[in-house]
């Protein structure tokens, strides 16, 4: 999977699995991470957090998740849309496009980091919030099962100008909006042409000219919220282009309420600059299924999922970072050979337990010494990198014992990871059970060996010698025993 061919979509009403998503956060942290912010937001605005009906209880399906508080419903769509994106961002994933359907285009922006996973989840509030406030709740939704133009025929038979063609998802899926009346009307006269239809448990009537009033009102709302030009390419199928750098974010959002969704165009656009490989960042795998039939004809596809299960319990999102990396991936032997030295070097300037710890700059108590000339990285396989040395790391006392040991390392894991401490057992795996893939794994190593001024590996070291906690603590201890490896003053 290439940077050039791929496109990330993020989906909107409905979107939503509580199994899978239940089973991405015992595998991966990125969940916990997304979720505690917009639990922040939902505390804040609304008083109460989200996660508690989502994590709490039996797996919530789609369908449960309509019977909860609407901002329940909407703050978990997004937040698994963004969590999914993490995952997969965290694992080497470098899309081309972003792509956000309806409410997904905020999960989007907030995948280019044009917004805060805070202020993210902001947005999705006060949308609500304005459409609450307005009782914009009397119009309904349906999908029927025909193509736009027909859709737009069968609507012209009705003659009201408040029923919509509200997304044209692929040419046997068009959704319209408007008033209820009129709604249930078209799903009538669609299932007299044979052609069916089903009416949507949307909570609004979304992408509808009646919603106009409520654009301005929305851009005030959301336009204090502190925002960047998207680093990346994010592709509107409501603005039917992708953003640009100085474009009035609050305001093109607003607009989302009251223009449809050309998704059945953009899957088409997407394909003919080149992308073959569409990746669903969220729950289910309804878009994925709309590109499957809009580019039927096409050989070259790929669609994946994130968070939906198989049949075997598996989760999509892991078959979607397999290979990220690529062939080509270093071994750790490889990684600390190119990077190690510098990597130590940055570990002793400014992590030592909150006190800087450097050549340079000594410990509290410890005269300064003098720092030495800079390590240069080699550009090839190399030995691993000495130990620091000893004039530039003050003597402590004696080693360790254990137990400290133990306790140091998990109050660093869990502070790094925001883990709560208790997770971090002897024997509990970090990569099988809490989801640390191998490049945190190396990250928390580092900055575990670091604080005590040695080096982690010699030429036989192997990840797999650290994946539990107690394995990390022996490592230290072994290293500290060591008569030649000096230890830095914590």
């Amino acid at each position: 999977m290439t940077t050039a061919e791929t496109a990330v979509l993020f989906p909107g009403q409905g979107a939503f699995d509580g199994a899978a998503l239940r089973a991405a956060r015992m595998k991966y942290q990125q969940v916990d991470q997304v979720f505690k912010a917009v639990d922040t937001v939902a505390e804040e605005i609304f008083g109460s957090a989200v996660s508690t009906a989502l994590f709490e209880g039996a797996p919530l399906t789609a369908e449960d998740l309509l019977q909860q508080p609407i901002r329940v419903s909407q703050l978990a769509i997004y937040g698994s849309d963004v969590a999914a994106w993490r995952i997969m961002r965290d694992n080497g994933l470098r899309a081309r496009f972003l792509v956000g359907h309806s409410q997904g285009e905020i999960a989007a922006l907030v995948a280019a980091e044009a917004f805060s996973v805070e202020d993210g989840a902001r947005i999705v509030a006060e949308r609500l919030r304005v459409l609450q406030d307005a009782e914009a709740a009397v119009g309904r939704m349906a999908a029927l099962a025909l193509d736009g133009q027909r859709t737009r025929r069968l609507l012209a038979l009705l003659d009201d100008p408040a029923l919509v063609v509200a997304a044209e998802n692929h040419d046997r899926q068009t959704v319209i909006s408007g008033p209820e009346r009129s709604v249930l009307a078209a799903l009538r006269v669609a299932r007299e042409l044979s052609a069916g239809g089903v009416l949507l448990k949307s909570p609004f009537a979304f992408h509808t000219p009646a919603l106009e009033p409520l654009r301005a009102p929305l851009a005030a709302r959301i336009a204090r919220l502190p925002r960047q030009a998207p680093q990346g390419a994010v592709y509107s199928p409501i603005l039917e282009r992708t953003y640009r750098a100085d474009d009035d974010l609050p305001a093109l959002i607003a607009e989302h309420l009251v223009r449809p969704v050309g998704f059945l165009a953009t899957v088409r656009t997407l394909h003919g600059n080149g992308v073959t490989t569409f990746v669903e960042a969220g729950g289910l795998n309804s878009l994925g299924r709309c590109v499957q039939r809009v580019l039927a004809e096409a050989g070259d596809i790929t669609v994946r999922s994130t968070f939906t299960l198989d049949s075997a319990g598996r989760l999509g999102v892991e078959e979607a970072v397999t290979g990220l990396s690529g062939p080509g991936a270093e071994s750790f032997e490889q990684f600390w050979a190119r990077y190690g030295a510098q990597l130590v070097e940055r570990v002793r300037t400014r992590l030592s337990d909150g006190t800087v710890v450097s050549a340079g700059s000594a410990a509290p108590g410890a005269e300064s010494a003098a720092a030495p000339a800079a390590t240069t990285v080699p550009a090839g396989p190399a030995e691993s990198a000495p130990p620091p040395d000893a004039a530039g790391v003050p003597a402590a006392a004696g080693v360790p014992d254990r137990t400290e040991l133990l306790a140091a390392v998990r109050s660093l894991y869990a502070q790094a990871l925001e883990y709560p401490e208790e997770v971090f057992t002897e024997d509990v795996l970090l990569e099988a059970e809490l989801g640390i893939d191998s490049v945190k794994q190396v990250e928390l190593l580092n900055r575990v060996t670091g604080r005590y001024g040695i080096v982690p590996t010699d030429s036989g070291f192997r990840l797999s010698d650290c994946d539990t906690v107690g394995k990390v603590v022996d490592l230290l201890q072994a290293r500290l025993t060591d008569s030649d490896v000096p230890v830095a003053a914590v």
